[in-house]
């Protein structure tokens, strides 16, 4: 299956994209996001000082405020 980058704080999130056959590693920094086919991120922290440099060309889905089972299926949705 596809390889999906997701925070570290996201634990639950890892372990039910595991569960369906994802290969998951954990974004500790930019460059764990270079491969992946979409990334995860809490959005907790997102863009606090305005800049807007571009990573990785994979959809970005931010997990706050949804649930590990809505988050799997936003990934699977975007990787198609």
């Amino acid at each position: 299956m596809a390889k999906i980058g997701v925070e570290q704080s996201l634990g639950n999130v890892q372990q039910a994209l595991r569960e369906r056959g994802h290969d998951v590693i954990e974004l500790k920094q930019e460059s764990d996001a270079a491969d992946c086919a979409c990334c995860v991120i809490t959005g907790l922290d997102s863009n606090m000082m305005g800049m807007q440099d571009t990573v990785t060309q994979a959809p970005v889905i931010e997990a706050n405020g949804l649930s590990a089972e809505e988050v799997c299926n936003l990934v699977e949705n975007r990787i198609g």
